[in-house]
């Protein structure tokens, strides 16, 4: 009984902490005007808004597995909630140095959540890793949905404007802290401690698991930080164009709830990774050809984007035979996969400034997509293993 409370409890806190990793990022999209025209900023300027906790992601991802080893997952996920939280209401702060410094922090915490959470399934459920993925990505997903629909409303209404708009979120990653210290205290007796081991360069399948990774992440943050803005220049209000992202968030978040049971049926994930990054190519097609169907493509992008999320986080623990090679592939994954993803809001930014339009950036998300549509039928091969011979220091 106490064993079956203690992986409740564990849960609950693995699902506050995903609660975490994407709201502070996602709210951002809709206030991008607002930002600009308060602080000056050239539009590649506030892309580095959303790049930064990329920059941060490519930076410590690598790391991740060896202070893991040495300080206790447990802890440093407890200590990575704090560093979120301290960023978060460093951004409350008036000026741009806070928001700017705030977003570094915010992009230190989230990138040990990103790594830490699928080797910390693999290592405690290894049973369940399809279900709690997709309960996880489910929970980001709907908290970072809720977080867009509602940044400019809250905006317009609360003393501070975009400011607390974004720094509200400070709420949630305190109670991130708190319900992941009772893991802190006392990490799980009968859990083995996680091990270093070397990150798999050698290995095409972490490579294609990584450019999976790497190019729906490129998608997704792109959306999150542009599509807003595609969807004003066709004549879509500030506040609708904030709850289209919304939905296209929300659907993504139904349509990840129904990955697990693909999983369960199908072999291996080949087909339905290579489908979903077809759907994602239509919805850019159709933003690119009939931009003014705003709501269709944001629906038709959150049903590819969603189950492509949870396919790429299950990668990295079903590619892998235990959950040090789970941290090590996740570290991977995320680093390089993010060093993509962060070129995405940046580039699209400048196609836009060079370009005068949108059809020259949406055009590259096109040729993105269907990259990702060749590398899913590598990335999700069957049962096949990344081969990671022995940790790392030996």
């Amino acid at each position: 009984m106490e064993k079956r409370s203690g992986q409740v409890l564990l849960v609950w806190g693995l699902l506050v902490v995903a609660a975490n990793l994407r709201a502070s990022l996602t709210g951002v999209g809709p206030l991008l005007d607002r930002v600009q025209a308060d602080l000056g900023l050239a539009p590649a300027v506030a892309g580095l808004l959303n790049t930064l906790p990329l920059l941060a992601f490519v930076v410590l991802s690598p790391m991740v597995p060896r202070l893991a080893a040495r300080w206790g997952a447990e802890r440093l996920l407890g200590g990575a909630l704090v560093v979120l939280t301290l960023g978060i209401a460093l951004r409350w702060v008036p000026v741009a140095a806070g928001l700017f410094g705030g977003t570094v922090l915010i992009g230190a915490g989230i990138a040990v959540g990103n790594v830490l959470l699928p080797s910390l399934i693999k290592r405690d459920f290894p049973a369940k890793v399809g279900l709690l993925t997709s309960a996880y990505a489910t929970v980001m997903g709907g908290v970072a949905a809720v977080a867009s629909g509602v940044a400019v409303p809250v905006s317009e209404v609360a003393p501070g404007g975009w400011y607390t708009a974004l720094g509200c979120w400070v709420v949630f990653a305190l109670a991130g802290v708190l319900l992941w210290a009772p893991q802190v205290r006392a990490p799980r007796g009968g859990a083995q401690p996680l091990r270093a081991h070397r990150l798999p360069w050698g290995s095409g399948l972490a490579w294609a698991v990584t450019a999976f990774m790497g190019l729906q992440s490129l998608g997704f943050y792109v959306v999150v930080t542009w599509l807003p803005q595609v969807f004003q220049d066709s004549g879509v209000g500030a506040a609708a164009a904030g709850w289209l992202l919304f939905v296209f968030q929300a659907v993504a978040v139904v349509t990840g709830l129904a990955v697990p049971a693909a999983l369960r049926r199908a072999r291996d994930q080949r087909a339905l990774a290579a489908i979903c990054s077809a759907v994602m190519l239509v919805g850019y097609l159709g933003l690119f050809a009939v931009p003014g169907w705003a709501l269709l493509w944001s629906v038709v992008l959150g049903l590819g984007g969603g189950a492509c999320l949870v396919l790429a986080l299950a990668f990295m623990s079903m590619r892998a035979q235990d959950a040090a090679e789970a941290g090590a592939l996740s570290a991977m994954a995320q680093s390089i996969g993010y060093l993509l993803a962060a070129v995405g809001p940046v580039a699209f930014g400048l196609l836009h400034t060079v370009s005068s339009g949108w059809r020259v950036p949406i055009m590259l998300m096109c040729v993105a997509a269907a990259v990702q549509t060749l590398v899913a039928l590598v990335a999700g091969r069957g049962t096949v293993r990344v081969p990671i011979a022995t940790p790392a220091g030996r």
